[in-house]
């Protein structure tokens, strides 16, 4: 960032493709959000129209807080919901969202992302998650990066500096009570610490370090639902963010979310999370209420489009994206609109590229206890109760929370020890004598 000239021209085909993006956003924004659309709004008039229209009180109170790198989204579905992922928490992107999601996720992942963000000012971030049965493991991080060029009067540079945040965790989270019939409830907590630099000829003695923690819980289970799937359609998310205490005599943008998650069809899913600013360590009053609403819809198997809304401070913004799998990997681009977005430049644009490494044989034990099951099912309904009990211990040993197989082994167990009884009887035998 140049102090006195900004930022040069950007290449055409980004600049006109920003522009198709930003249509496209406007677009989404009038079917999704403004019933109103049939009146003529231009780009900038919809976010300036909404932060006129808010109540003077939420400009209160805001950018009191220390290491904003903390609440920027890293990219992901995350940040294509308006950031409405609590109760979410279905990818990589988790690591901002809620901590406890790291016992769920179905893959071992590694996450790459790039954010462009305000002219010259860029993040990148990096995350890296593995479970292991109901235990889930994550680190990550983010590197944002500012750089300053100082001209003097007759615009000979005088000084080339970058301004930093570097924000770094380590995540653990398990699922309890986790069974066939309900998929448990997840904790988890999130460890970072965060290290800001200043350069000394901008504002010397203001670089600084930090430690804050995240903390989650997460459950999802079926409500309302009218289509066949087993995947739960209904979850629960609540977390307290970046928990530390103040850097400088700085409060962090600490906080308390709630989230809920609903899929009335099985390609649409639905989120709003409530956001509750807190000071914890300070007497600085916290800010107002923040708001977000999310949907996601999958288009084909391999494409999901999302949409997004959140509203807190002073800074309505909108959010759109995509989501691209290609077997082993998975792109996902997002849009931003709000009011440090620039009409004539490239900025809020956000990539990620996660590599699917496995889910380490869980799918495949899965399908092998299934395959045993369903031939037990077979011999149960062929009266052969030996072969059943056989065939689902074959596959509690591999699946031992399968609890389908379960209740049909007991079935046959009970059946069986009532054949024998019954055949003691035709043959007049002694029924203590016959093993149960």
């Amino acid at each position: 960032m140049s102090i006195m000239n900004g930022t040069g021209p950007k290449n055409a085909v980004f600049y006109y493709g920003s522009n198709v993006m930003k249509t496209i956003l406007v677009v989404v924004a009038a079917l999704f959000f403004f019933p109103l659309s049939s009146a003529a709004f231009s780009l900038d008039d919809i976010i300036w129209g909404i932060s006129d229209g808010l109540d003077s009180t939420r400009l209160q109170n805001t950018g009191l807080t220390v290491f904003p790198t903390l609440v920027i989204p890293m990219g992901g579905e995350y940040e294509a919901m308006g950031t409405a992922y609590t109760a979410v928490a279905r990818d990589a992107s988790f690591f901002d969202a809620n901590p406890a999601a790291s016992s769920r996720l179905n893959y071992t992942e590694l996450s790459l992302m790039h954010a462009n963000l305000i002219a010259d000012t860029n993040m990148e971030s990096i995350v890296y998650t593995v479970r292991y049965g109901d235990l889930g493991l994550a680190a990550g991080g983010k590197f944002l990066h500012v750089p300053f060029t100082e001209y003097d009067i007759i615009g000979v540079q005088q000084n080339a500096v970058r301004y930093t945040e570097t924000v770094a965790g380590v995540n653990v989270s398990y699922n309890f009570f986790n069974s066939f019939n309900f998929h448990g409830i997840s904790a988890g907590t999130t460890l970072k610490v965060a290290h800001r630099n200043i350069p000394a000829s901008i504002a010397p003695g203001q670089s600084a370090f930090g430690v804050m923690a995240d903390f989650g819980l997460l459950t999802r289970f079926n409500l309302l639902k009218f289509y066949p799937s087993r995947t739960k359609n209904f979850s629960l998310g609540l977390t307290a963010r970046n928990i530390g205490p103040p850097v400088l005599d700085e409060p962090l943008p600490s906080s308390i979310v709630g989230g809920v998650a609903y899929a009335p069809l099985n390609p649409v899913l639905l989120a709003f999370d409530l956001t509750m600013p807190i000071m914890p360590f300070t007497d600085d009053p916290p800010e107002s209420l923040g708001y977000a609403g999310g949907m996601s819809v999958q288009i084909t198997d391999f494409f999901a489009a999302q949409s997004g809304f959140l509203l807190r401070g002073g800074n309505p913004r909108l959010t759109l994206g995509g989501r691209l799998d290609l077997a082993e990997l998975r792109f996902h681009v997002n849009y931003t609109l709000d009011m440090t977005t620039q009409t004539d430049r490239l900025d809020r644009f956000t990539i990620l590229a996660a590599l699917n490494l496995g889910d380490r044989g869980r799918a495949d034990l899965q399908q092998r206890a299934e395959e045993y099951y369903l031939d037990s099912l077979v011999a149960f309904a062929a009266g052969e109760y030996e072969a059943t009990v056989t065939l689902a211990d074959r596959a509690l040993e591999l699946s031992p929370r399968f609890q389908p197989a379960q209740e049909t082994r007991e079935t046959a167990r009970r059946l069986l020890a009532l054949q024998r009884r019954l055949d003691a009887i035709r043959f007049g035998e002694d029924e203590d004598s016959v093993a149960e």
